[in-house]
Protein backbone atom coordinates (compact mmCIF):
# COMPACT_ATOMS: atom_id res chain seq x y z
CA UNK A 1 0.00 0.00 0.00
CA UNK A 2 1.24 3.48 -0.78
CA UNK A 3 0.08 7.04 -0.20
CA UNK A 4 0.81 9.86 -2.61
CA UNK A 5 0.74 13.64 -2.51
CA UNK A 6 1.12 15.91 -5.54
CA UNK A 7 1.86 19.60 -5.85
CA UNK A 8 1.54 21.17 -9.28
CA UNK A 9 2.72 24.43 -10.81
CA UNK A 10 4.89 25.52 -7.89
CA UNK A 11 6.79 28.71 -8.71
CA UNK A 12 10.26 27.33 -7.96
CA UNK A 13 12.82 25.83 -10.30
CA UNK A 14 12.95 22.00 -10.40
CA UNK A 15 16.69 22.20 -9.95
CA UNK A 16 16.32 23.84 -6.55
CA UNK A 17 13.69 21.32 -5.44
CA UNK A 18 15.76 18.30 -6.52
CA UNK A 19 18.59 19.21 -4.13
CA UNK A 20 16.25 19.03 -1.12
CA UNK A 21 14.40 15.92 -2.34
CA UNK A 22 17.70 14.04 -2.47
CA UNK A 23 18.09 14.68 1.28
CA UNK A 24 14.81 12.98 2.27
CA UNK A 25 14.59 10.05 -0.16
CA UNK A 26 14.30 6.61 1.59
CA UNK A 27 14.17 8.21 5.06
CA UNK A 28 11.51 7.63 7.74
CA UNK A 29 8.93 10.42 7.78
CA UNK A 30 9.93 11.80 11.18
CA UNK A 31 13.57 12.08 10.09
CA UNK A 32 12.50 13.62 6.76
CA UNK A 33 10.35 16.24 8.53
CA UNK A 34 13.22 17.14 10.87
CA UNK A 35 15.59 17.41 7.91
CA UNK A 36 13.21 19.71 6.03
CA UNK A 37 12.71 21.95 9.09
CA UNK A 38 16.46 22.44 9.48
CA UNK A 39 17.44 22.83 5.82
CA UNK A 40 17.85 26.49 4.83
CA UNK A 41 16.59 26.18 1.24
CA UNK A 42 13.65 27.87 -0.50
CA UNK A 43 12.07 24.49 -1.29
CA UNK A 44 12.10 23.24 2.32
CA UNK A 45 8.82 24.83 3.57
CA UNK A 46 7.02 23.75 0.40
CA UNK A 47 8.22 20.15 0.72
CA UNK A 48 7.49 20.07 4.45
CA UNK A 49 3.87 21.00 3.80
CA UNK A 50 3.62 18.41 1.00
CA UNK A 51 5.13 15.69 3.19
CA UNK A 52 2.63 16.46 5.97
CA UNK A 53 -0.14 16.15 3.37
CA UNK A 54 1.19 12.75 2.25
CA UNK A 55 1.31 11.59 5.87
CA UNK A 56 -2.30 12.71 6.38
CA UNK A 57 -3.33 10.90 3.18
CA UNK A 58 -1.69 7.70 4.42
CA UNK A 59 -3.34 7.96 7.82
CA UNK A 60 -6.86 9.01 6.79
CA UNK A 61 -7.36 7.51 3.33
CA UNK A 62 -5.34 4.29 3.52
CA UNK A 63 -5.35 3.55 7.30
CA UNK A 64 -1.58 3.19 7.38
CA UNK A 65 0.42 3.42 10.61
CA UNK A 66 2.16 6.82 10.86
CA UNK A 67 5.11 5.39 12.76
CA UNK A 68 6.07 2.89 10.03
CA UNK A 69 6.00 5.28 7.06
CA UNK A 70 9.03 6.19 4.97
CA UNK A 71 9.58 8.24 1.82
CA UNK A 72 9.66 5.55 -0.86
CA UNK A 73 9.72 7.87 -3.88
CA UNK A 74 10.04 11.59 -4.34
CA UNK A 75 10.63 13.35 -7.61
CA UNK A 76 10.13 16.64 -9.39
CA UNK A 77 9.26 17.27 -13.02
CA UNK A 78 9.31 20.60 -14.84
CA UNK A 79 6.01 22.40 -15.22
CA UNK A 80 5.07 25.18 -17.63
CA UNK A 81 7.65 27.90 -18.11
CA UNK A 82 6.56 31.53 -17.95
CA UNK A 83 8.48 33.62 -20.46
CA UNK A 84 9.22 37.24 -19.63
CA UNK A 85 11.20 39.94 -21.41
CA UNK A 86 13.94 42.11 -19.87
CA UNK A 87 14.88 45.25 -21.85
CA UNK A 88 18.60 45.52 -22.50
CA UNK A 89 20.96 48.00 -24.12
CA UNK A 90 20.52 49.20 -27.72
CA UNK A 91 16.91 48.06 -28.00
CA UNK A 92 17.57 44.40 -27.39
CA UNK A 93 15.30 42.15 -25.36
CA UNK A 94 16.56 39.29 -23.19
CA UNK A 95 14.26 36.44 -22.31
CA UNK A 96 13.75 35.51 -18.66
CA UNK A 97 12.43 31.99 -17.99
CA UNK A 98 10.40 31.65 -14.80
CA UNK A 99 10.33 27.92 -14.21
CA UNK A 100 7.68 25.93 -12.36
CA UNK A 101 7.67 22.44 -10.86
CA UNK A 102 5.38 19.47 -10.33
CA UNK A 103 6.39 17.62 -7.14
CA UNK A 104 5.34 14.09 -6.09
CA UNK A 105 5.97 12.32 -2.79
CA UNK A 106 5.12 8.62 -2.28
CA UNK A 107 5.06 7.06 1.19
CA UNK A 108 5.08 3.33 1.99
CA UNK A 109 4.98 1.29 5.17
CA UNK A 110 7.98 -0.68 6.38
CA UNK A 111 7.35 -4.40 6.56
Amino acid sequence: MEARAYLSNVRISPRKVQIVLDLIRNKPTDVALATLRLTPKAASPILEKLLKSAIANADNNHSMNKDNLYVAECFVTPGPIMKRIMPRAQGRAYRILKRTSHITIVLKEKD
